[in-house]
């Protein structure tokens, strides 16, 4: 039986016949004297436990240990960790298919999902009652107001699990307190006003003001510490905050944050 016959009656190409040889998983042949491999009975019958094995989920490596005449491991060990490993991933697409469902639940709910999601909960109980605030506004969201989105999306990407976790905690101390979310909207508002305005603008200082007083002295920490592996620490995210922004607005977020830093509240 030719190469090619092998393949048809295994259901493979010739392709992977010659990787399996290649691998050491099936024993080539030698070429006969008209410079053909012939194929026979045993042939066949190892490619078969070679497609089997692959077919529940080894990897070649592993296919390879199961047909080991001696060093190799016994086909209950290898399969015993096929079977742990499918295990794992099954609990793992559980998880994601619970966090899907979520997030198709709040496609239904006001505000939807957030552009700058997936999110947190935590994050997204937050913007959906942003978007509730923003609808009761006469006009439309403050462009800074988007800003904020992204940059607290960001800072949950990008913090470990302690700084999301301490995130999440000051977001609910922030914004559970009655009027907070509206003071927020009222700085963003002051914000978005300073866009053509120059840095000596009196509004600068009225728009820092208002910023430190919806913002927790416990944001700065946090958002220092996500980036603390970058070697820069708090100065890197400082420059995060102010970067692409007009330039009396840029000028308000760095007196807010220098007025946290020192305390002025």
């Amino acid at each position: 039986m030719r190469i090619g016959e092998l393949a048809g009656m295994a259901g493979v190409s010739t392709r992977t016949i010659r990787h399996y040889h290649h691998l050491g998983l099936l024993p080539e042949p030698e070429r006969r004297a008209n410079g053909y491999r012939e194929y026979g009975l045993r042939d066949a019958v190892a490619l078969a436990r070679v497609r089997r094995l692959t077919e529940l989920g080894l990897g070649l490596e592993e296919v390879r240990d199961v047909l080991a005449d001696d060093a190799g491991r016994e086909l209950r060990e290898v399969l015993a960790e096929l079977d742990a490993d499918l295990a794992r991933q099954e609990e793992a697409l559980r998880a994601r298919r619970a966090r899907l469902a979520e997030l198709l639940r709040r496609t239904e709910e006001p505000g939807g999902l957030p552009e700058e999601g997936p999110v947190s909960e935590q994050l997204a109980e937050l913007f959906a009652e942003m978007a509730r605030t923003s609808a009761a506004l006469p006009g439309p969201e403050p462009a800074m107001a988007v800003r904020e989105r992204e940059i607290l999306a960001l800072l949950e990407a990008s913090g470990d699990g302690r700084a999301r976790g301490a995130m999440a905690a000051t977001l609910r101390e922030m914004f559970t307190e009655p009027g907070s979310m509206e003071r927020a909207y009222a700085a963003y508002g002051l914000l978005d006003a300073l866009a053509g305005a120059a840095v000596d603008d009196p509004r600068v200082a009225e728009a820092a003001r208002a910023m430190v007083e919806c913002v927790p002295e416990e944001v700065v920490a946090i958002a220092a510490g996500a980036v603390e592996g970058s070697g820069r620490g708090a100065e890197v995210w400082a420059e995060l905050l102010v970067m692409e922004l007009a330039p009396a607005q840029a000028e308000a977020m760095r007196m807010a944050m220098r007025m946290i830093a020192e305390g002025e509240r």
